[in-house]
């Protein structure tokens, strides 16, 4: 099914913010408007897989009404912003992305924050890679090296060829369908459900290394029925964490990617513990 992305775009009347990248692409930003006397720390929400910055509502708004404004960055191929859906042309754009991202929020407050979400955890840390001297703190929840077994179903040996050959001389088809039980946004367009296999390489932590240090605070989370990590495989994950101020929480009652507002109270007051 065809998306207008920029027709869509257009007719958006919340606030918001179009990034132009240094290749060209529009990125769209959306944003929370802090409520009260805005604080000096923004926080910058980077995305799961297949999600976009529209559904994060539930944790931004809740961190807007404590009086920080809240970003969230569509990445690109996702939601509202340009880009071959479900692609990434290379691993050095994508961080290109995200750092460009965080320089423009960077620039307009004095501190920044990035929380990031499933592959959004990736992608923090990808970007810490690359521009870590623009992080003030970061939130990683839902995330770990490694996952539950049997949280996705097995792919085919025939699937698998069939997978790598049309990749390796159309690199930019969407080959890989998303699939796994308890899924949110089935029923939305801007979600995407369909993924090259250049994009699916880029969104594993196994072999990821920290940077030496991580000079900010850092809080970790995760949904006591989190369908994809437990809670001793996010620990393992935070235990690697170079930063000397760092804490740990486990969101009670929450999935993967469903929240009950009350499980986001640790976050919440952790924010204003580090920030205000």
């Amino acid at each position: 099914m065809h998306i207008d992305i920029q027709r869509l775009r257009s007719e958006f009347r919340e606030p918001h913010n179009l990034l132009t990248t240094s290749d060209g692409t529009t990125l769209f930003v959306r944003k929370w408007e802090a409520q009260g006397a805005p604080e000096e720390t923004a926080i910058l929400i980077l995305h799961g897989i297949t999600a976009y910055s529209g559904p994060y509502s539930m944790i931004a708004e809740p961190l807007a009404s404590r009086g920080f404004t809240v970003y969230g960055l569509d990445l690109r191929g996702h939601g509202l912003s340009d880009g071959n859906r479900g692609d990434a042309p290379s691993k050095e754009r994508f961080v290109k992305d995200l750092c460009e991202t965080i320089g423009f929020v960077k620039d307009r407050h004095s501190r920044l924050t990035v929380l990031g979400h499933s592959l959004g955890v990736l992608s923090s840390l990808l970007a810490m890679g690359a521009c870590v001297d623009q992080f003030d703190g970061a939130i990683l929840l839902s995330g770990a090296r490694t996952m539950r077994p049997g949280a996705y179903p097995p792919m085919g040996a025939l699937q698998k060829v069939k997978i790598l050959f049309s990749s390796i001389f159309l690199p930019s088809r969407q080959v890989i369908g998303y699939r796994r039980d308890g899924m949110v946004g089935l029923n939305d367009p801007l979600f995407t459900f369909r993924y090259t296999l250049r994009f699916m390489r880029l969104t594993s932590l196994t072999d990821f290394s920290f940077p030496e240090e991580m000079p900010f605070p850092v809080l970790v989370g995760i949904g006591e029925n989190d369908e994809l990590f437990t809670v001793e495989a996010a620990r393992e994950l935070y235990d690697e964490i170079p930063s000397k101020t760092k804490e740990f929480f486990v969101a009670k009652g929450a999935k993967h990617a469903e929240f009950p507002a009350d499980s986001m109270m640790p976050m919440l007051d952790w924010v204003e513990k580090s920030f205000k």
